[in-house]
């Protein structure tokens, strides 16, 4: 390990969903902006594996690393606003870390001796975070803790990260709490108290916090900063306004700028503080400040419900607007509602100028989701299908287009007569529910003269995987004869990995999420070429 390198951890409290990942995302791609090297670890508290098996409902969406970790959302935006390419190591749960101890337990590793939380526990979750530091050439490891200050699950990591400090010194660590300074509204008053004992809560357990980021509505006034700082232990320049933006989150890097958090980390640790150079963000952030044209998008899902359940789709589609000038209107849809009510795929989709089908699991849904790829495909709209979107465009096509009658997915009717969809026979022997599908990234050759491999540009690309069924390769000639064709596959074992139809304005699907692999200031091609046919659809061109 670097012995330069530098760790901030940083925690929440008050309540969840502060933006912790955003605000060390924003952070990290400023570090970044100023010079220096960062990676970043996400600490969750809770005791599965990974969130693999949790409900998109509840979790938000399952984000998947190029090596085949399925990790927090967060990593996602640690991906989008920073270089780094992260992996299963920045990724850690409670269910690991016991996982791992266990494991040395039944060897007999520990030759006897009484396991405990002190030092098993919190000593494997420091060889965690060491280990990151360990692997690359880096001035910062950033460690956000999930949960919320108080939460007993969150106890071991907080004691963990009190022992770095102990060992590394107040020169080489920063402990930055993000918490909540609420307004009441009748009033219109800033209310300080929530952040005096959540910050109480955290000296309890033995952390000191060297910067507070106080979410707020609006700039704290020098009083209130001054009342924090007196109340907290913290120099009043060290209370930092993390003001709510408007529109974009892409806008919180230049707010945590302007109120000075990046230059006060480097002051902290007496690192020269070089001239902010971020141009491709400044580029992209202008694009999304003056947008020349409008598009607007339906995306017809089964989690509509919860907004991060679809987190990664969503800022790859407005990533694709920026690139081309376009200010993006999303159409959530869900496709239960579609299934109770056909007569709604005309009202919701007749005046969109794209649909995207995005992944998912299970049969409910279904045949919503195939409806809107049905009404796209024959009316003519750009059309975008990734993993179970793939899926049901294939079983659509199947009955539609290739007269196969009642062909389905082995995932949704196991006696369909024409099981167009099905699992690898590798797959079938898989019981266990974790980490057990195809996973991460895997090579797509990209077939000449095929509309995918144009907008790539590429004979071949690497792109990121999370499912386990698959095109059944015998009804290949019967779609091809039929107009389909699968411009990429996997050729090792011949997979299909991509299906278009060439006599359509736009119509790509793909096995494979290439939403995981879009930046702002690197949109992926797919969705770039994606907005660019559905505003030519809009513009009537």
């Amino acid at each position: 390990m670097n012995i330069n390198t530098k760790f901030i951890f940083v925690t929440g409290g008050v309540c969840s969903s502060l933006g912790k990942g955003i605000s060390i995302a924003s952070l990290g791609l400023l570090l970044e902006g100023h010079g220096y090297r960062v990676s970043i670890i996400k600490m969750d508290p809770y005791i599965n594996i990974d969130p693999g098996t949790m409900s998109p409902f509840q979790h938000g969406e399952v984000y998947v690393t190029e090596d085949g970790a399925e990790t927090d959302l967060d990593l996602g935006y640690y991906e989008r606003f920073t270089s780094g390419v992260y992996t299963r190591k920045n990724s850690v749960t409670t269910g690991q870390i016991y996982n791992t101890v266990i494991q040395r337990e039944r060897r007999g590793d520990y030759l006897g001796r009484t396991v405990q939380v002190i030092p098993h526990i919190t000593d494997e979750i420091k060889s965690r975070i060491y280990n990151v530091a360990a692997s690359y050439d880096l001035d910062f490891v950033m460690v956000e803790i999930g949960g919320t200050v108080g939460d007993i699950e969150s106890i071991p990591f907080l004691e963990a990260i009190r022992q770095v400090r102990q060992e590394l010194g107040s020169n080489r660590v920063l402990n930055v709490h993000l918490t909540l300074v609420p307004t009441i509204t009748a009033a219109g008053e800033q209310k300080t108290k929530p952040t005096q004992h959540s910050v109480k809560e955290l000296m309890e357990l033995g952390i000191i916090p060297d910067i507070l980021l106080c979410r707020t509505s609006q700039p704290l006034a020098p009083e209130l900063k001054s009342k924090i700082a007196l109340f907290c232990n913290v120099s009043e320049r060290n209370v930092i306004s993390a003001v709510d933006v408007a529109g974009s989150i892409y806008e919180v890097p230049y707010m945590f700028h302007q109120n000075e958090y990046d230059t006060i980390v480097l002051e902290n640790f007496k690192m020269d503080v070089k001239p902010l150079k971020i141009p491709a963000w400044d580029k992209f952030r202008n694009s999304l400040r003056n947008p020349e044209r409008e598009v607007r998008i339906a995306v017809v899902g089964k989690y509509i419900a919860l907004q991060d359940s679809y987190r990664s789709i969503y800022e790859a589609i407005l990533h694709g607007a920026a690139a081309n000038l376009a200010r993006l209107d999303i159409l959530r849809v869900d496709s239960e509602d579609l299934e109770k009510k056909p007569e709604l795929v005309d009202e919701l989709l007749g005046g969109v100028d794209g649909v995207l089908v995005p992944g998912g699991f299970g049969d409910r849904g279904i045949e919503g989701k195939i409806m809107a790829i049905s009404y796209a495909r024959r009316n003519r709209i750009p059309f975008f299908g990734i993993c179970l979107g793939l899926q049901c465009a294939v079983v659509e096509f199947a009955r539609n287009q290739c007269g196969l009658a009642g062909a389905n997915s082995k995932e949704f009717a196991a006696d369909t007569p024409h099981p167009v969809i099905s699992l690898l026979e590798d797959q079938e022997l898989v019981l266990g529910k974790g980490g057990t599908m195809r996973l991460g990234a895997y090579q797509c050759s990209l077939v000449e003269g095929s509309r995918i491999r144009s907008i790539y540009g590429k004979e071949s690309v690497m792109e990121r995987h999370r499912h386990r069924y698959e095109f059944t390769n015998r009804y290949r000639d019967i779609f091809e004869k039929n107009g389909m064709v699968f411009g990429g596959i996997h050729t090792p074992i011949n997979l299909v990995e991509t299906i278009e139809i060439p006599d359509h304005p736009w119509y790509i699907a793909t096995q494979f999420h290439p939403e995981f692999k879009s930046k702002p200031i690197h949109p992926h091609p797919l969705f770039r070429d994606f907005i660019r046919a559905s505003i030519e659809k809009r513009e009537g061109k």
